[in-house]
């Protein structure tokens, strides 16, 4: 695994990042326990990021890269690139993320396994960007699942409160009071409590997240 250095993107075409923890019991998920033990939430953590990178392979990109806290595992399919995120507060290792790329560049988490090729179809269509500087995809809990610019600058994310429920709102303000034209996708629910957990894997039935949560919600009522 490598560190992120700065690659240029072709012309025109979009950069998606996803930003991830590598999903080992006691890391991830944390407010899944309970009900969860810590080696669930990193079951259920591992098949949420793994539907999250299958789905960066059905969109048009450039580049398809998961900036990683860890170790690469059997959840990574071919196909998509590994660095290392940087240092520091969560606002850092997202700038550093941005700051290694050149061109359009999405970044989404790996808490919304329920992202499909038709959600992120508005930042990664052929006219994605015209008129358009930054995308933004706020969360259900005040924070935000992807954030897209067209021309990446860390000096956008570095300072702003993360894990907070004002978080998306300031990161949105931040770009508006940049200049940028800001355009949304639709607000979706990130994974962080077992509430959370089964709606997601009810919108996403088909998924290996649904399909992980269905295994342990069977064991736990045997």
């Amino acid at each position: 695994m490598s560190a992120a250095t700065p690659v240029a993107a072709p012309a025109g075409a979009t950069t998606v990042l996803v930003i991830a923890k590598e999903p080992l019991p006691g890391r991830v998920k944390t407010r899944l326990t309970p009900p969860f033990s810590p080696a669930e939430a990193a079951r259920l953590a591992e098949a949420a990021l793994a539907d999250t990178l299958h789905t960066l392979l059905t969109v048009p990109a450039a580049r398809r890269v998961v900036v990683l806290a860890g170790a690469p595992g059997p959840w990574l399919p071919p196909g998509i690139e590994v660095v290392e995120q940087g240092a520091g507060g969560l606002d850092d290792r997202l700038a550093a993320a941005f700051g290694a790329c050149t061109g359009p560049t999405l970044l989404i988490g790996m808490d919304t396994p329920q992202i499909t090729a038709a959600r992120l179809a508005p930042a990664l269509g052929p006219d994605g960007w015209d008129g358009c500087d930054a995308w933004f995809g706020p969360a259900e809990d005040g924070g935000f699942w992807a954030l897209g610019l067209a021309e990446p600058d860390p000096a956008l994310l570095r300072g702003v409160p993360m894990s907070v429920p004002e978080t998306g709102a300031v990161q949105r303000r931040r770009l508006v009071d940049a200049g940028l034209t800001v355009r949304d996708l639709p607000a979706l629910r990130d994974v962080d409590t077992a509430a959370d957990a089964a709606e997601v894997a009810a919108l996403a039935p088909d998924g290996r997240f649904a399909a992980e949560w269905s295994r342990l919600t069977r064991t736990a009522a045997r």
